[in-house]
């Protein structure tokens, strides 16, 4: 099925570009591997670049769609309209545990747009005991900073806390030719796995997040001086880190480390 625009218009706030490269459709699809009965979401379906050939290996599935032209689009659909379950929400405010049965079973993948990318990752690790896997079309710069392990240049907060939730792993690389407008950037799909039992022990996710962001918000300087306002050199040196390093030199553990030292509140 051609990908069509039917009037549709890219609109800047909602950061849309629409992918039309049926080549690289195609690869994100095989990536995805959705099966009948399968519990599937796709947040921003858009044009229905992925929904429509996701949606001719499968009876049903879920679409969170912002957009009120394309959320009417997609019901009126003459292929899709019977397998769709269109919800018109905000993905970013979306419980998205109404959609799970179970423990582990929702299946969720997209495009999204660049602008919210990290906010909307960050808002779905909050449902990642509900989620068996996701799969992302993201900036190929964000799919690196998910990946990236201590040490790297773009290891950072999102790194860290992706970490802490998911397996990350790049599958497909998409190049800006792949969408209409071609964006500025490469792009590419990282394929998340939560984890079923945390791979560190943390007393406190939100002591982790603390931790994480106000260390990389200065991660310049030594984390003797940029956890200065939450933990004393001592501290940090018996969790067993060489107060010396910089934030990009820890690994997840060290950060567990240093969020279990944090006195409570």
């Amino acid at each position: 099925m051609s990908q069509k625009h039917l009037g549709h218009t890219a609109r800047k706030r909602f950061g849309q570009n629409f992918l039309h490269d049926q080549y690289v459709i195609n690869q994100i699809v095989n990536a995805i591997h959705p099966l009948n009965g399968e519990n599937l979401v796709e947040i921003g379906p858009g044009l229905g670049a992925l929904t429509e050939p996701v949606a001719e290996l499968v009876e049903h599935l879920n679409v969170v769609e912002l957009d009120r032209d394309l959320a009417k689009r997609l019901r009126h659909h003459p292929f899709l309209n019977a397998k769709l379950n269109v919800l018109e929400h905000d993905a970013l405010k979306f419980d998205f545990s109404q959609l799970s049965e179970e423990e582990g079973d929702l299946r969720i993948f997209g495009n999204l747009p660049y602008n919210i990318s990290t906010p909307l990752m960050f808002h779905l690790f909050s449902f990642h005991s509900k989620i068996k896997d996701m799969h992302f079309m993201l900036q190929n710069e964000v799919v690196k900073r998910l990946c990236a392990v201590a040490g790297d240049k773009l290891y950072g907060r999102l790194s860290v806390m992706a970490q802490y939730y998911c397996k990350a792993t790049p599958v497909v690389f998409v190049p800006p030719s792949a969408f209409n407008p071609p964006p500025k950037v490469d792009s590419a799909v990282v394929r998340l796995l939560p984890h079923k039992a945390p791979p560190v022990k943390l007393d406190s996710v939100d002591a982790l997040q603390k931790i994480v962001t106000t260390a990389f918000n200065q991660r310049r300087k030594t984390i003797r001086n940029s956890l200065s306002s939450l933990l004393t050199e001592t501290q940090i040196s018996e969790a067993g880190i060489e107060p010396s390093l910089r934030a990009e030199a820890l690994t997840l553990q060290d950060f567990a480390n240093l969020a279990n030292s944090l006195p409570s509140d």
